[in-house]
């Protein structure tokens, strides 16, 4: 990370005004129109059905979130927990011989992808980009090779004898639900028919791969802390407000997981200030901007990890920031688009766009570096940076009506947030599986 610190500094680029806000429209339409991922066709009624069956657990307590927080007062910056990690401390800690994560994207046609989008039966409509119409399929076939050394290869038998007898579950939101579905679609492939199965229930859904006695799940909670935006279906508003100090309703249900794959990102870049709702009989909030709210939150959940987590019996995964590719003149100077009809990474090394937020992740290295063994970084950003090809753009499933206007200007819809499966999510769970 520090790497990439001293990287943005040679960096630092204007982009026109226009462009910018186009690009948070972009991203605050994608994120405010974003549904649960739709596993099976035969499986969307259960799923509705079973939420609005639910519908309670996502009240903490009698809170009811459409009476919270009648007023709000800017949030006193600093008012939160004080933290600074010593770059004694950073210098101190131990580094591996090879970084994983430093490295470059190799074409392979031989043993990319790694499963067919067609045979996965637990594929997304959101992430099935060759299904709804994308015809360059080269974006299946990349594999990623690190500098210093080579990623052990995939092995999904190995994968599955690694998770025998225990829960892995990945906690956060749509993106980390991409990788969810990406590991499940790489394992279910070597698995007899009849041998799994897939059980939907609202925020919790499991996949099960039965002579292993293995589960591997998604849980969605975008904000890690308790939110107005918990409920998977439910969760579109146009403020978000969050109790920054609470973190056990979530952990109730990730708690006796044995592998833990955490994210969070996104969801604190869009919209107005988020309301902090410190106590649920407060009627005045404070609002704070998602940088703010963002560090809050991580706080709480890194106490949750440091009182609860024994490295010996339970790993704890953390993934960063997934980039977007919203504005093409960051790749292609000059021009207007976005991750629309781009069909090969990009190969310009440490390229970095304004997709992903340098002053974020080194919030998140402080947060993480305090916690030393207790959580291993998966550190997906600088490698999914090059992948301006891997974006769903307009091929996939939406569930908002796209006006003939926007239908005449493809760009103007076009997904750049999410990825297409196979692909660069497939490289996320490579890198988990070299891991454990």
């Amino acid at each position: 990370m520090q790497k990439w610190q001293q990287q943005q500094q040679k960096k630092r680029t204007c982009y026109p005004v226009f462009a910018f806000l186009i690009s948070l429209c972009i991203l605050a339409s994608l994120l405010y129109n974003e549904n649960i991922t739709q596993i099976q066709e035969h499986m969307e009624s259960s799923l509705s059905h079973t939420s609005s069956l639910n519908s309670e657990i996502w009240v903490s307590g009698n809170l009811n979130w459409s009476k919270a927080c009648v007023s709000s007062r800017d949030y006193r910056l600093g008012g939160g927990r004080a933290r600074v990690v010593s770059r004694v401390a950073r210098r101190g800690k131990v580094r591996r011989e090879c970084d994983v994560f430093s490295g470059k994207w190799v074409f392979d046609n031989d043993s990319y992808p790694l499963y067919d989008e067609g045979n996965c039966p637990y594929m997304s409509d959101q992430l099935a980009c060759q299904k709804h119409g994308r015809r360059d399929l080269a974006y299946q076939k990349w594999r990623w090779q690190p500098n210093e050394c080579n990623l052990k290869r995939w092995n999904a038998m190995e994968m599955l004898e690694k998770l025998r007898g225990k829960r892995l579950m990945f906690v956060g939101d749509s993106l980390n639900r991409g990788q969810w579905i990406s590991l499940v679609c790489m394992l279910q492939s070597v698995i007899p028919a009849g041998k799994h199965s897939m059980t939907p229930n609202a925020a919790l859904t499991i996949f099960k791969a039965e002579e292993y006695n293995a589960t591997v799940e998604f849980y969605w909670a975008p904000l890690l802390v308790e939110s107005n935006s918990d409920d998977p279906v439910n969760h579109r508003f146009n403020e978000r407000i969050i109790r920054p100090n609470s973190v056990l309703k979530h952990a109730s249900q990730w708690e006796n997981a044995d592998i833990l794959v955490f994210n969070t990102y996104l969801w604190w870049r869009s919209g107005p200030k988020i309301k902090l709702l410190w106590h649920t009989e407060d009627e005045i909030c404070e609002a704070a901007d998602g940088f703010e709210a963002m560090k809050l939150a991580l706080e709480t959940w890194e106490d949750w990890v440091s009182s609860n987590v024994d490295p010996l019996k339970k790993r704890v995964f953390f993934v960063t920031m997934s980039p977007t590719h919203l504005l093409s003149q960051e790749w292609k100077p000059r021009s207007e688009g976005n991750c629309f009809q781009e069909t090969t990474p990009i190969n310009k090394e440490f390229y970095w766009g304004t997709g992903s937020d340098i002053a974020t992740m080194q919030m998140v290295e402080n947060v993480l570096s305090r916690l030393n063994s207790k959580v291993s970084v998966l550190n997906i950003t600088q490698l999914s940076e090059y992948r301006k090809d891997g974006h769903p753009s307009i091929f996939r499933k939406f569930w908002e009506t796209i006006s003939p206007q926007m239908l005449s200007d493809p760009k103007s819809y076009a997904d750049c947030i999410h990825w297409c499966l196979p692909g660069v999510p497939d490289v996320w769970n490579e890198l988990l599986y070299n891991f454990l």
